[in-house]
């Protein structure tokens, strides 16, 4: 194999394929990327077997084949490269020979017939989403999205087709939870499936223009996958059952304070500072048109901030975790108010944006 490619589109493509390579290395050939060139077309593909990526570059391609080289390497050496042409040659054993200007590299590759297969979807049923809508919907659940491996089904980010046919995402760690949903075509889900977590990330990454674009959405068995030019991605499903989600969703609430979205972020920010640096305790002490946030560490010491609400409930003081507050205030939209509906010290509370339908968090209290 033997091709020319432009430094700047050899590095753009190459970049999507750093956070899916495996770092762990438990199979040799995950740690690589597969470059095939065949007529006027590159492509780099990468995959730890869960989720895989692949994209595309022009190229003038002298002999077609392919090779896998270790996908950081290369990166790096495509970024430091000295010209803006690159010249990638295939030699024998499998190593690669890649040239820009005056400098030379030689690095060790590896049979490209162990590099795993990427799966097909040409032909299948495939929905064209507005992508600002599915990078909102992203935002605003991903972070709730539990760490714990133990609990897999936890592991993503539920997606299904509500009754009224609005497409739905939910997330929740057991601690949290973040619900929204909007109209936005149809998936071409039977049923509700499970996301992962790495593979949702990505496909923000490919998101991350803010445009009106739309982005082409697929499932096939336990597989999804996505395509927005000149990438495609694909993401092994998780295999499990999402628990009950609408069990944990309080209804009806009664007591409901209103604050400045801007003004609750930033105190809880400035006090969350003295917080446990584990459980990032916080009190939240509500009274007629005032909230006051407080922390209090034994080894670091005490803040406490006043800010204005709109609250005519009775005196309630409850513990949350500071963290879990400053992350839904932060992905909710700046500016405006948002609404907390309380019910008790020991009861979950309801977060929503004021005057904005769709969305919903849910939030555990702390015992302090």
């Amino acid at each position: 194999m033997e091709f020319r490619a432009k430094r700047g589109d050899f590095l753009a493509t190459l970049y999507w394929t750093q956070n899916i390579v495996e770092r762990r290395n438990t199979m040799p050939i995950l740690a690589n990327v597969l470059i095939e060139a065949q007529g006027e077309t590159i492509q780099v593909t990468a995959t730890d077997l869960e989720v895989g990526l692949r994209g595309k570059l022009p190229g003038d391609i002298s002999k077609g084949g392919a090779i896998t080289v270790n996908a950081r390497k290369l990166y790096e050496i495509v970024r430091e490269a000295p010209d803006e042409t690159l010249e990638v040659k295939g030699l024998e054993n499998d190593w690669v020979e890649i040239k820009s200007g005056k400098s030379v590299f030689k690095i060790v590759g590896m049979d490209p017939k162990e590099f795993p297969q990427f799966p097909s979807f040409a032909g299948k049923n495939l929905s064209a989403l507005p992508g600002n809508l599915l990078r909102e919907m992203i935002d605003r659940t991903i972070f709730s999205v539990s760490s714990d491996e133990t609990r897999y089904s936890l592991n993503g980010v539920f997606i299904e087709k509500t009754s009224k046919g609005m497409v739905r995402m939910v997330a929740t760690d057991g601690h949290r939870l973040a619900l929204i949903e909007k109209t936005m075509g149809d998936l071409g889900l039977e049923k509700g499936v499970i996301l992962p977590r790495k593979g949702l990330a990505e496909l923000r990454k490919l998101l991350e223009q803010k445009d009106d674009g739309t982005i082409s959405i697929g499932f096939q068995e336990n597989m999804g996958w996505a395509a927005k030019e000149p990438v495609e991605l694909f993401m092994r499903l998780i295999d499990g059952d999402f628990p009950d989600y609408d069990k944990v969703i309080p209804k009806g609430n009664p007591f409901v304070a209103r604050a400045d979205q801007t003004a609750l972020l930033h105190a809880l920010r400035r006090v969350s500072i003295l917080s446990s640096e584990r459980y990032k305790g916080i009190k939240i002490d509500l009274r007629e048109g005032r909230m006051s946030i407080s922390a209090n560490n034994p080894d670091l010491g005490e803040a406490v901030e006043e800010i204005e609400v709109d609250y005519k409930g009775k005196p309630l003081a409850v513990g949350f975790n500071a963290r879990y507050l400053i992350d839904v205030l932060s992905v909710i939209g700046e500016g405006g108010d948002v609404e907390i509906e309380l019910k008790d010290e020991l009861s979950p509370s309801l977060i929503r944006k004021a005057e904005e339908e769709g969305y919903i968090y849910v939030i555990m209290p702390m015992r302090l």
